[in-house]
């Protein structure tokens, strides 16, 4: 008897001669077995790898601004950083994350975040991870665009690993301007003290604490966050962070 194919794949092929489904990178349109990207970007998406390295590029740049805001000096534990890919702003690759943040594509940022987590996952200093929080929106911009982006990708990282995700603690407490239109020089003053704990959602002490965006440039966002829950979990917790993707500078 031939092996027949899923009934879903039919589906798909049907749906698509209504509505096509193109590549998120080059705009090809995909085939019924091709998700999101085609099997060319697929192959071609500049993945970092750099969930391998406990030190890496994004790390060493997350730690240097940790440092950086320590006054007087004290034992930091360094913040491991993991990200999917690096693009840059002429790359289609940077359709992923803007997708997922502009035009609704939540079904293409759970499927890059369950790629992100299985990595992860695999990666040895990632594995006492045992909370992951996600960089929250103000309430006026998540009630004007339905979703948290960050929280759509956190929560399929959290789901992979099997831990507990907190939604609830961290909050944005000033509305800021979105940080893909203020200059470098003014990100970080843009969210310095943006970011506070709700006294009553806190969790069992937590070890390794995974701090999840969906796209580092400065790293002001992440670190403004860092610096709130440093406020409550002082080290020897290690807060880590971990993004969809990476803009190359």
């Amino acid at each position: 008897m031939k092996n027949l194919l899923p009934v879903n794949i039919y589906v798909v092929a049907l749906l698509d001669l209504f509505l096509p489904r193109t590549c998120l990178a080059c705009g090809r349109v995909l085939g019924c077995r091709e998700k999101h990207l085609c099997i060319y970007c697929r192959a071609d998406i500049p993945l970092t790898y750099n969930w391998e390295l406990a030190r890496n590029r994004m790390a060493d740049r997350f730690n240097e601004r940790i440092q950086e805001g320590l006054n007087p000096p004290e034992r930091e534990p360094y913040a491991y950083a993991a990200c999917l890919f690096r693009y840059s702003s002429d790359s289609g690759f940077r359709e992923i994350p803007q997708s997922l943040k502009y035009r609704y594509n939540r079904s293409g940022g759970r499927y890059f975040a369950r790629m992100l987590g299985r990595y992860i996952a695999s990666s040895a200093h990632f594995s006492d991870v045992d909370l992951v929080i996600p960089v929250p929106l103000h309430f006026l911009r998540r009630w004007r665009r339905g979703y948290n982006q960050a929280e759509v990708i956190a929560r399929e990282i959290a789901s992979v690993l099997g831990v507990p995700l907190s939604t609830g603690l961290l909050y944005r407490r000033r509305y800021t301007r979105t940080q893909t239109k203020t200059v470098v020089s003014s990100k970080a003053r843009n969210v310095s003290g943006a970011f506070a704990l709700h006294p009553r959602a806190f969790p069992s002490a937590p070890r390794h604490i995974l701090l999840v965006d969906d796209v580092f440039t400065t790293g002001a966002t992440l670190y403004a966050c860092f610096s709130a829950l440093r406020t409550a979990f002082p080290a020897p917790v290690r807060i880590s962070v971990a993004t969809l993707a990476a803009l190359e500078r």
